[in-house]
């Protein structure tokens, strides 16, 4: 081969497989949702345009649990402390906030826009949170260290009242990870409670999904259904199978076993 060949060779590698400037579409803007919570205020929930991780759904199972803690905000909410996992835009969280919890942490995979996303919530809606409240925004990946999420914590508490899990169950291989970081979050008391709330958007998977409840069991966990509600509307309707199901939101909460009627 000669050296201009070689040259020509080399020079084309450099750009041959080099795709051309506009050959992926551009990144999906975000999108703004509106959601008026049961005491009046209107929060405008900013969405990730697009998100391999779901975080640019607002989920029917974060919108019921929202209802939940207005309803039992007393024993959930007021005073207490707070902890959100796979927040998306974090609506239960900042809804606690705003009802009297103490602290609340809202966090999602540690993605930097997902975290970001989290935080343009929080600040957006300052104007509505009591003064004095606390509530931040963390990566984390579920069932590593919970070190840094137990830090937010005051000195001298070493759990949250109230754990938030909300349409998480359709990550089947996660449910593992999943209640080893409910297990170390969870304060040991016995009005501690994890909710957890889904929908089987997946009619033909839903044992899978209550799958996760046989793990929690096992991990020292007791199992209550508390709400059974039926959406007007379904969130994916090109989706196939049982559609009642799929328009049905379903609420556990965890409490745990060995400290029942203490």
């Amino acid at each position: 081969m000669s050296s201009d060949e070689d040259g020509l060779l080399n020079g084309l590698g450099a750009s041959i497989f080099q795709e051309p400037s506009d050959y992926y579409p551009p990144p999906k803007p975000a999108t703004f949702e509106s959601k008026t919570l049961p005491t009046g205020e209107t929060l405008q929930l900013r969405l990730v345009g697009h998100n391999p991780l779901w975080g640019h759904h607002l989920w029917n199972g974060a919108q019921v649990v929202t209802d939940y803690l207005y309803d039992h905000s007393q024993e959930l909410v007021h005073g207490r402390t707070v902890l959100e996992l796979g927040a998306g835009a974090g609506l239960p969280s900042i809804a606690a906030a705003i009802w009297g919890a103490k602290q609340v942490v809202v966090t999602d995979y540690p993605d930097e826009d997902l975290v970001e996303n989290m935080r343009m919530n929080i600040d957006a809606t300052q104007d509505v949170l009591p003064q004095g409240s606390n509530i931040v925004a963390k990566g984390h990946v579920w069932g590593a260290s919970t070190d840094p999420l137990l830090a937010c914590l005051r000195p001298g508490w070493c759990g949250f009242d109230t754990l938030i899990l909300a349409d998480l169950l359709f990550n089947h291989s996660q449910h593992a990870a999943l209640v080893t970081t409910v297990q170390s979050t969870l304060v040991h008391l016995p009005t501690a409670r994890a909710l957890v709330f889904f929908t089987p958007y997946t009619p033909w998977k839903y044992d899978k999904d209550l799958a996760f409840f046989d793990l929690a069991r096992k991990g020292g966990f007791r199992v209550t259904k508390v709400v059974e509600k039926v959406m007007d509307k379904l969130m994916f309707k090109d989706d196939r199978d049982d559609e009642l199901l799929r328009r049905t939101v379903f609420g556990y909460e965890l409490s745990w076993e060995h400290l029942e009627g203490k």
